[in-house]
């Protein structure tokens, strides 16, 4: 049964897919570009090659292509997804402004063609070897008469049948007159071609087009840089009624959601870490999602984790990603780099309980969270912390008393509008909320999954500092 819904919904992924691409083909190749030009055929061919990165993107890592493969297939696999999202975005909004467009133009056109109506009126067009202008709401073609200022020969009119939104590129006029050029009689004045104008409806398609190009384009590639920079730190202060005296002002750098891969390597790590190592943290506490992939593609890139220097140590609870990546050598993997993985386990810190409790989408391995195992037997005397990668088992958290909850999962939306698609599944997007008693953070994450592009989501790590109420 699972497997009849995840065909369903992969042929409805696929359908939506491709409807949004023939949309987008539509707008930016087939209103813009001649029928068999070298730019129609360029375009089409992008329309195929592009999504079948995508989805090779999408599918190398889970049906375990080479990593070789993996990596040439995300780059531009993934980006392509980010750079359809804003074009179709863009290209949406061009739609309001595309029918203003043309009534303002066919207004100005009718205000010009009337008013040279008005000089011309009773002046025969032949002596000044010009045709006369036709207003374009009665005009049958496009084309205009070019005329020899020697012969004042005009084309004769029947050769012009072409309507206004079927006119051809403009690109076509050196074409059209070297034509007419090479059918003249040798020693005589050739015929005048007839030079083809875009209609307006080329124009704005050509206008809104290029202006929707370059706003998406410019959005991802601002997005990318946010990832490709690194994450911010960000410090917030959570006071907790029984955190003591000794523990105010404790520190906590909470980092989620790194998603080491294909495309984010050992430099972003590296970077990672740097960031966390600035801020003189008392504990790191990893929220899950660390990785991508495999240890035997990644464990190198994952390295520069050894690296991080906390007075309390790093903590690690695994996320739903490291169950399609091999969880159980990934926690082998980061306790060799030095880091405690919390396991559906607890250990007491100064002044509080740090407790962590495996992903959700452990159940499937039998080794989702088990909250009874992690908390069941604590004092509640004292404050608990616990470490969770999803916001949704918050309900679990208040239960069990558990005084603020650290999370991720999430990634803020990552892509606007994602994150009301977020809020649909998640209790909290980012950012710090009471539910009872309890107090859920929600960090965006410091990496990125599938496209290494954030809009409206900047990554960060979050310095969390404990206070007491008591102080």
């Amino acid at each position: 049964m699972a497997a009849v819904v995840f065909a369903l919904v992969g042929l409805v992924v696929l359908a939506l897919l491709g409807a949004v691409h023939r949309y987008v083909w539509r707008r930016f190749v087939g209103d813009t570009t001649a029928p068999g030009s070298r730019l129609r055929r360029a375009g089409t061919v992008a329309a195929f090659v592009l999504p079948l990165l995508s989805v090779g993107a999408m599918t190398s890592g889970r049906v375990g292509a080479p990593f070789w493969l993996q990596q040439v297939l995300a780059w531009p696999g993934f980006l392509w997804l980010a750079c359809l999202l804003y074009l179709t975005l863009a290209l949406l909004v061009g739609e309001v402004v595309r029918p203003v467009l043309l009534r303002v133009l066919a207004r100005r056109d009718a205000a010009r063609t009337g008013a040279e109506s008005g000089t011309a009126s009773g002046t025969p067009a032949e002596t000044s070897g010009t045709p006369t202008e036709v207003p374009d709401e009665t005009r049958p073609r496009t084309e205009k008469l070019v005329t020899s200022g020697s012969t004042g020969v005009s084309a004769p009119p029947e050769a012009v049948a072409r309507t206004a939104c079927d006119a051809p590129d403009p690109v076509a006029e050196p074409e059209a007159e070297a034509a007419a050029t090479a059918s003249a009689p040798p020693g005589t004045t050739p015929a005048p071609a007839l030079v083809p104008q875009p209609s307006r409806r080329l124009f704005v398609s050509r206008v809104v087009g290029g202006a929707a190009a370059a706003a998406g384009l410019a959005t991802v590639g601002y997005g990318a840089y946010g990832v490709l920079r690194g994450p911010s730190v960000r410090r917030i202060t959570v006071p907790l009624a029984k955190l003591p005296r000794a523990a105010h002002g404790f520190r906590i750098a909470v980092v989620s959601d790194i998603h080491i891969g294909p495309i984010l390597g050992r430099a972003h790590t590296r970077r990672i870490v740097d960031t966390i190592n600035a801020t003189s943290p008392d504990l790191v506490a990893v929220v899950g999602d660390l990785v991508d992939g495999s240890v035997a593609d990644l464990g190198s890139a994952a390295e520069p984790l050894a690296g991080l220097r906390a007075r309390h140590g790093s903590y690690f609870v695994t996320g739903n990603h490291e169950y399609f990546s091999g969880a159980e050598q990934w926690v082998d993997h980061v306790r060799e780099l030095g880091l405690v993985p919390l396991e559906n386990a607890r250990v007491e810190i100064e002044g509080f309980d740090l407790a962590g409790v495996n992903d959700i989408a452990g159940e499937t391995e039998g080794q989702g969270p088990d909250f009874g195992r992690a908390l069941g037997d604590r004092d509640r005397g004292r404050a608990a912390v616990l470490m969770a990668h999803q916001p949704v088992v918050i309900h679990d958290a208040v239960e069990h008393g558990v005084d603020l909850q650290l999370s991720g999962h999430t990634h803020g939306g990552q892509l606007w509008p994602g994150n009301y698609l977020a809020e649909l599944a998640n209790p909290t997007v980012a950012g710090l909320e009471r539910y009872g008693d309890t107090q859920l953070f929600v960090s965006r994450g410091a990496g990125a999954w599938g496209p290494p592009v954030r809009v409206g989501a900047p990554s960060d790590i979050t310095v969390v500092e404990l206070a007491s109420r008591q102080a």
